[in-house]
């Protein structure tokens, strides 16, 4: 409940701030707040969608990924844009000249870029900081071979990332495989998971540091990578 009111509390503010850009653009206050909304839409996408792009994915793949996401958020507010300014013109003001005359500042891609990050900049490290200020203790939903999974999260000992799938293993010794992206799983499961790997997160509770080079999972020896290995050794410092 607290997340959601704060999540909403969020996005009235956002409108009210972008409302007080366009205001500077000589938009008066009820104009400012409708055209405020064409920018709401492609800031929640672009929040939801561009840390979508999995990191362990080739330099190339990740960049035509985040392209084609920032393309289509600009391509959205563009055309909210132009459809706001038309029920300016045609309805609301009567197909007045001076409402069609729209502010150079809204047909600059930079400008619209700069304002779209900022939203989806402020909602996504919102989000980061609703995780652990109200973490959600309910069982992690999704698919595995077209069927749907239920687990709690002390019921994972650890993911690995295989190419385009990821695998699951449970206490119970099951498997499961699933096409979301090992960094949004690192997002959905917690602090209570540590990332060792480019391929591996597992689960504190059950892993213990064997070596620098290795931390073992429910008899598993995981290899760790230089680039995770001061988590890691946080993450040993804080079992003793």
């Amino acid at each position: 409940m607290k997340r959601g009111i704060i999540i909403v509390a969020y996005w009235l503010a956002a409108i009210i701030f972008t409302a007080s850009i366009l205001m500077s653009l000589d938009y008066d206050i009820g104009h400012a707040a409708i055209m405020s909304l064409s920018f709401l839409p492609a800031a929640m996408a672009l929040s939801f969608f561009l840390p979508k792009v999995e990191k362990t994915q080739e330099k190339k793949e990740r960049v035509l990924g985040a392209i084609f996401i920032i393309l289509g958020v600009m391509t959205m507010t563009f055309f909210f844009i132009y459809l706001w300014q038309l029920l300016f013109a045609f309805v609301i003001d009567g197909a007045s000249e001076t409402r069609w005359d729209m502010p150079s500042m809204l047909w600059n891609p930079v400008f619209v870029a700069a304002v779209l990050a900022l939203l989806a900049y402020g909602h996504f490290h919102l989000l980061k900081w609703l995780d652990k200020k109200y973490p959600t203790d309910g069982p992690i939903t999704f698919y595995s071979v077209y069927k749907k999974i239920s687990l709690k999260r002390e019921d994972i000992l650890y993911i690995e990332s295989r190419d385009s799938e990821v695998w699951i293993y449970a206490r119970d010794g099951q498997q499961y495989r699933n096409r979301t992206g090992i960094s949004q799983w690192e997002d959905v499961l917690g602090s209570g998971f540590v990332r060792i790997h480019r391929s591996y997160l597992v689960n504190r509770t059950y892993a213990s540091v064997s070596s620098p080079e290795c931390v073992c999972v429910a008899g598993k020896e995981l290899p760790v990578s230089r680039k995770y290995k001061d988590e890691v050794f946080r993450m040993r410092r804080s079992n003793y």
